[in-house]
């Protein structure tokens, strides 16, 4: 599996919270969860320093236990990243960091997927192009979520709808019943959205934070086939150049309605080639 990528943060004033990690059989794209800071996290460390724990051992775990579900090896890393500060940080606060998880990992036979929260998995080939996210937060505070449509981005009112809405989706989050993020309980690995896809029918796939299938999904400036086709084509980072022309093309968010001006970036590439069987 050949492997190009890029990130980029959404603002030169704050860290990036995504995290990008990829070996010869496995990639995978973590997306922190911004809390706002008058809600809290309850955890000294952020969600930067989050993110790079979960990804680094979610990449050891996934590539030292290949034969083992992607579900069990993000349970594992998710078990690890706790032990690291329970001791130092409140990990029941509602708002302690947390963030969505795609992973892929190419075997001998298929191409193993798992979907946390909403970054994109895309696979391509001659078994056609399948899209694979987790939009169950959808589902609710919609009406916090319309209701931060309504101001422009920048202004206090903006702010004020964000924090609302964040405050409104945090009690369904990781419950039966809700959406699930990785966070501290190793049970939400076991609520992602898994599967496998013959390695024969992929050819090449794609990861991207939703930093960068809002190319698509909210600007609609291309479709997954064409997003997949600048990846190869032109890299990651001409794919990241494209959405922020668009985001600074509507600064306040009236042509597309969003919950920040720029959001951070991460997109990787992955070219598979079917004719050698990955354990040669």
């Amino acid at each position: 599996m050949r492997v190009t990528f890029a990130s980029h943060a959404g603002s030169v004033h704050k860290p990036n919270e995504d995290f990008l990690a990829a070996g010869p059989q496995v990639a995978l794209v973590l997306d922190g969860l911004t809390s706002p800071p008058e809600l809290g996290s309850g955890c000294i460390h952020g969600t930067p320093w989050f993110v790079s724990q979960l990804g680094t051992h979610l990449l050891r775990e996934a590539t030292c236990r290949p034969e083992d579900p992607l579900a069990d090896c993000v349970a594992e890393a998710i078990t690890r990243v706790a032990d690291l500060h329970h001791d130092t940080c409140d990990l029941t606060h509602p708002g302690t960091p947390s963030c969505s998880v795609a992973l892929l990992r190419e075997g001998p036979d298929t191409v193993d997927h798992l979907s946390l929260f909403d970054s994109v998995i895309l696979l391509d080939g001659p078994g056609g192009l399948k899209t694979f996210t987790d939009l169950r937060a959808d589902g609710y505070a919609q009406h916090e979520h319309k209701e931060t449509t309504r101001h422009r981005i920048g202004t206090a009112a903006h702010r004020q709808a964000v924090s609302q809405l964040v405050a409104a989706q945090r009690p369904h989050r990781n419950v039966p019943a809700g959406y699930w993020v990785a966070a501290t309980n190793p049970a939400a690995a076991y609520n992602a959205v898994t599967g496998a896809v013959p390695r024969s029918e992929v050819t090449r796939a794609a990861i991207l934070s939703d930093g960068a299938s809002c190319l698509v999904e909210d600007y609609g400036l291309t479709d997954w086939a064409g997003l997949l086709d600048l990846l190869e084509t032109k890299g990651p980072d001409a794919v990241i150049a494209r959405v922020r022309q668009a985001e600074t093309s509507d600064p306040s968010g009236e042509r597309w309605p969003r919950y920040k001006a720029s959001d951070d970036s991460t997109a990787i590439l992955c070219l598979l080639d079917s004719s050698v069987p990955a354990s040669q």
